[in-house]
């Protein structure tokens, strides 16, 4: 009797969880809408409960149990496909694993029970929390400050059994890379599907690197060394160079030439640490990076020379003086805070020449409080031979100063005249900075050659200025430092076309054909196009003969005229404006020839007639280019696209208004809005009208009846400076935003 009935108790118990755990996967309940709901009440309850228990809102332990089921039940409800599955059985494959389970097959399927398990939602919450990146914060953090370290970003997804068997190497490879330096970051698509796009990430599980604001994809398998490659892979080659005893000298000798310190790691491995590399990437800015290797012999002479000690790692930094280091660590498991207050102590020569504005900033700060006060000691002077014994003088008086006040600097009056044109002799300046647009005080001390004499009267100054600010009673607005390096512009541009025909030729043999089909798909449209167009060039050159055979001396004389055919005046008298609906949303956006743009005016029915005849004016100059169109979008039909469209220039839209007030009167009013649409290349240029303090409506009805006086009045002022953006937009240099997929008009044009 007592094994039926223990029997009997677990299948009771067995069939109280199953319905237990199907009412708690119920969609209806938890979303707590009723089973004749329509779509729109399920979207309304749906944004108001993921709001109210978003995890990084609501921090009650049950938070992110109850977001996951709202998200599930959402995808099942809001899917009339698994809406009618659920329905009619009670179930879905996105209900199991709320804890209900059914066996269409004969066999037990380890990998669905697996993954099916409720602790697997539970089994990553190493990396979900600490290291989840949001759009904005991943713009605004990540991106810039991938051009100081480098980023391993994992993209994951709820119930990726595939996520979970990656998760123990992640977790080892997250703890050795976060103490190097490197940035870690996880995306969970489920919750940031934007910033999964606009990554590029469409598969979980996918781990991505970023540096110096590019996004490059791990293709291996996940093991610890692989990623470990992989993170050094992506730093640029010529970061740290090799030193021996053959090169040392004109490796130190730099230092005047780069207007850098440089620093020497020392140790007994052959390949560079991956630590010393990060740090020669961070500090890429301020110091040139060598490394000896000390198992080799033609490093020998190094080490008797700096008298370096071989059991332990050793840092040297050089400056000026290359016989002599300027300061020195030696250490076992150099950790890298003690390198990074190594290297921010070291950032700068003892005299630093100031070769462009970012360093003179750095050097000589703008005043901030009293006691934070800095003064710069400048010389300027000359590159010439002649001038070598007066720098070397300034340079030793510079090296006895204490004084963490004061900073000393020299400048080339040749590189820097704009700075000079008020100091006509060789002399010696003490100045401060008292704000960003360059109000300086400053005194002039004395004209330097470098004798005792100019030594003295230097050290007197210093010596009043420390009881006597009030000595600098001269003020100048000082202009902004040319960059004396912008030649080798062309040389950083050279590597990084290297790094980058490298990293296409990497995708191209690790991605699958499915990946590759739109970059197969271009490259035979764009032979194609240069095909036709061949073609039809030789067709037409051959008509155009024949036609210009009888052409007189007017002919010639147009035929000779230069300026004339290169500034390609308009063709016609008129300027063409098509309406964008969505009968020709594709043809004027979404299959938009390469190269080619749709500028857009934004109105509604009652501003038309004033704005159309504005724009048309206004952009009647740019017709003759071959590769503008020109559309305009009623806002009374189409006021839900924009919104959708003008999500992904929301940086522009912030400085849009001067005040909370004015911005909330204006944030659904987008009269007078011009966008220059690149349907190919997915990005829009954004032109804000001038705002005339009126209401658009009740003045454009204004407008309509004073149009036949020609007054117009304030709508049209709109368009004021269309004019100029125009001519921006022709040059490229107006800021682009880019969006992941052009929304459909159709769906989402409410009928009005």
């Amino acid at each position: 009797m007592s094994l039926p009935f223990a029997v009997l108790v677990v299948l009771v118990a067995l069939l109280a969880g199953s319905l237990y755990a199907a009412a708690e996967a119920d969609p209806y309940k938890i979303l707590g809408v009723t089973r004749s709901a329509s779509q729109a009440e399920i979207k309304k309850v749906y944004k108001r409960l993921a709001k109210e228990w978003h995890p990084d809102k609501n921090k009650s332990p049950e938070a992110e149990d109850m977001f996951i089921k709202i998200t599930k039940s959402y995808e099942i409800l809001s899917s009339e496909e698994k809406r009618s599955t659920y329905d009619r059985y009670g179930q879905t494959d996105d209900t199991q694993p709320y804890g209900q389970y059914r066996h269409r097959h004969s066999h037990f399927d380890f990998d669905e029970a697996f993954f099916n398990f409720p602790f697997n939602k539970n089994s990553r919450d190493f990396a979900d929390g600490k290291y989840a990146l949001h759009f904005d914060q991943y713009v605004n953090n990540v991106v810039p400050g991938s051009f100081k370290r480098p980023y391993l970003v994992k993209i994951t997804s709820d119930w990726c059994f595939s996520c979970i068997h990656i998760e123990p190497v992640w977790k080892e490879v997250v703890q050795e890379m976060e103490t190097l330096g490197v940035g870690i970051g996880v995306v969970d698509v489920g919750y940031e599907r934007r910033l999964a796009n606009y990554l590029g990430a469409h598969r979980t599980p996918s781990i991505l690197g970023v540096i110096n604001g590019k996004v490059t994809f791990f293709h291996y398998a996940v093991a610890k060394e692989l990623l470990k490659q992989f993170v050094e892979d992506l730093l640029p080659q010529r970061l740290v160079e090799k030193v021996t005893d053959k090169n040392q000298l004109e490796f130190l000798n730099s230092w005047q030439e780069i207007n850098k310190p440089h620093v020497l790691l020392f140790d007994q491995v052959p390949a560079v640490p991956l630590l010393f590399k990060l740090t020669a990437f961070a500090y890429k800015d301020y110091l040139q990076f060598g490394y000896v290797d000390q198992g080799i012999s033609d490093t020998a002479d190094l080490l008797k020379q700096f008298n370096i000690n071989t059991y332990a790692p050793t840092m040297l930094v050089f400056k000026e003086n290359i016989d002599k280091p300027a300061d020195i660590i030696q250490a076992k498991g150099m950790k890298k805070q003690i390198i990074d207050e190594f290297m921010s102590n070291n950032k700068f020569l003892l005299v630093p020449r100031l070769v462009n504005q970012k360093l003179f900033d750095e050097l000589c700060p703008v005043k901030q409080f009293h006691r934070r006060r800095k003064y710069c000691v400048l010389l300027l002077t000359s590159d010439e031979e002649s001038f070598s014994p007066g720098n070397q003088a300034f340079l030793s008086f510079a090296s006895t100063n204490t004084r963490e006040v004061l900073r000393f600097a020299y400048v080339y009056q040749r590189h820097q005249q704009p700075l000079c044109d008020n100091m006509y002799d060789i002399l010696v300046v003490i100045l401060e900075r008292r704000n960003a647009a360059g109000k300086t005080l400053y005194k002039p001390v004395t004209a330097w050659n470098g004798s005792e004499e100019d030594q003295q009267a230097l050290v007197d100054e210093l010596e009043r200025l420390h009881k006597d600010p009030s000595i600098l009673n001269y003020d100048a607005t000082l202009p902004e430092l040319n960059n004396e390096f912008a030649s080798m512009f062309i040389i950083r541009w050279v590597y990084s076309s290297y790094d980058y025909l490298t990293e296409v030729v990497d995708d191209i043999l690790h991605n699958n054909w499915r990946e590759m089909m739109p970059l197969v798909s271009l490259i035979f449209s764009a032979l194609f196009i240069l095909f036709g167009t061949v073609v039809i060039q030789a067709f037409s050159d051959s008509s155009e003969d024949k036609q210009t055979k009888p052409k007189g001396k007017d002919g010639l004389k147009a035929e000779n005229g230069s300026p004339g055919g290169a500034s390609r005046p308009p063709k016609k008298s008129f300027v063409e404006v098509t309406e964008l609906t969505d009968i020709t949303y594709t043809s004027n956006l979404v299959r938009l020839r390469p190269g080619h743009m749709n500028v857009v005016l934004v109105l509604t029915h009652a501003s038309k007639n004033i704005l159309l005849s504005k724009f048309a004016k206004e952009v009647y100059s740019f017709t003759g280019s071959v590769t503008l169109h020109f559309s305009f979008l009623n806002m009374d039909k189409h006021s839900e696209w924009m919104h959708s469209l003008l999500e992904y220039a929301q940086e522009a839209l912030r400085h849009d208004a001067h005040d909370d007030h004015q911005a909330a009167n204006r944030r659904a009013d987008y009269t007078g809005y011009v966008m220059a649409l690149n349907g190919h290349k997915k990005y829009l240029c954004l032109f804000r009208p001038v705002y005339t303090g009126e209401d658009a409506d009740a003045k454009s009805s204004e407008d309509e009846s004073g149009a036949g006086t020609g007054t117009g009045g304030g709508i049209h002022h709109k368009l004021d400076r269309l004019g100029l953006w125009m001519e921006r937009l022709m040059e490229g240099t107006l800021p682009r935003y880019y969006v992941p997929a052009w929304p459909g008009l159709d769906k989402i044009t409410p009928g009005k």
